[in-house]
């Protein structure tokens, strides 16, 4: 399909106020090497590349392929999607991506945050301050795909996986609200995992983790990982994943607590990568994790790490959004995608 982008020139422009150095190419933070299985994911050497700086909160990092590859990300606080690409560096791809209110926003996080595409490659958001998960179409039109569970509004959806046969996982934290966990417009007693199947039906998975966060599906679409953003239970859990799509008993995959006040952060988003590893952004920086959870290394930013994202022609390199900042590091794994699940779902449906 055509690429939509609401494109409105770099970041040169007046009032957008992002630092670009390019001609200085910038690092920031280590790389900590755990286990000598780290070496087959992430080179000796590599660094920390910084992309660009001067966002309010970066979150949501998604890549694409069109046009010769580009990525978006929100900056939650600018109500708006950014994109970079190589050839273009800086530009806005879409304002008021989270809230499309009248009145006035009176919280901070008003914009959207976690992005995916779907099978048709129509990009998908979750819309903090409107409380929605809602579909970007061709035409620049936005279709809501869910707002509401069994007649009360969802709180704020966070982040969101595909499944290869359609479903939509995605997690609702208050964090959206302008008062979070108190504030008075708030219709929900829990903090849910939800699934939305092609029929549009919302199911309530599970409520049992405080403040789910970021959400992925194992390469194999067996195993839904949720990270739990809590400072008295940083950790992430696993969900066995039935036939039917709803989810069996948890086990716990991590447990970063504590790392909680001696590094900046909490447990965010993540990637999967193809060998099933888990690169999921908590205290300080990225967990590069087993299946199991043994902690093979640390992308460590030393900031307050959202998210991040496999991208680039080969899937290879790793975005990540750290606060005021996008950075790269490059990998000798690649990310695994909802092409790669499906076509590991019909292969395995053939057989």
């Amino acid at each position: 399909m055509a690429r939509f982008s609401f494109t409105f020139g770099v970041l040169l422009l007046v009032g957008l106020s992002l630092s670009l150095r390019a001609a200085e190419p910038r690092t920031l933070g280590e790389i900590e090497r755990l286990d000598p299985a780290f070496d087959k994911l992430v080179a000796p050497g590599v660094k920390i590349d910084v992309l660009a700086d001067g966002f309010e909160w970066s979150e949501g990092p998604v890549w694409s392929n069109v046009d010769g590859g580009y990525l978006l990300f929100s900056d939650i606080p600018r109500n708006r999607i950014v994109e970079w690409s190589p050839q273009n560096g800086i530009s806005i791809f879409l304002e008021r991506s989270g809230y499309t209110g009248k009145k006035p926003f009176t919280g901070s996080e008003p914009g959207s945050n976690g992005l995916i595409y779907d099978a048709q490659g129509r990009l998908v958001m979750c819309c903090h301050g409107d409380r929605m998960i809602k579909r970007l179409e061709p035409n620049g039109t936005r279709t809501v795909l869910a707002s509401d569970y069994n007649g009360k509004r969802l709180n704020s959806p966070n982040d969101l996986v595909f499944h290869s046969k359609g479903a939509l996982y995605f997690t609702d934290p208050p964090y959206g609200l302008p008062q979070r966990y108190d504030d008075p417009a708030r219709e929900l007693d829990w903090c849910g995992v939800y699934r939305l199947n092609g029929a549009g039906k919302l199911t309530l998975l599970t409520k049992e983790m405080t403040r789910p966060n970021g959400i992925a599906l194992s390469p194999d679409e067996k195993t839904l990982y949720v990270a739990q953003s809590d400072p008295a239970a940083a950790i992430w859990k696993a969900f066995p994943v039935k036939a039917d799509g709803t989810l069996g008993a948890s086990r716990l995959v991590h447990d970063a607590t504590k790392w909680v006040g001696n590094r900046p952060g909490l447990p965010d988003g993540m990637a999967i990568d193809a060998q099933g590893n888990l690169w999921a952004t908590g205290p300080g920086g990225v967990y590069i994790m087993t299946p199991a959870g043994k902690l093979l290394g640390r992308i460590s930013t030393g900031q307050r790490t959202a998210n991040c994202a496999f991208g680039g022609q080969d899937g290879s390199t790793l975005y990540i959004t750290a606060d005021m900042f996008l950075c790269k590091v490059e990998t000798l794994t690649h990310g695994n995608t909802l092409q790669d699940r499906r076509k590991q779902n019909n292969a395995g449906a053939k057989k």
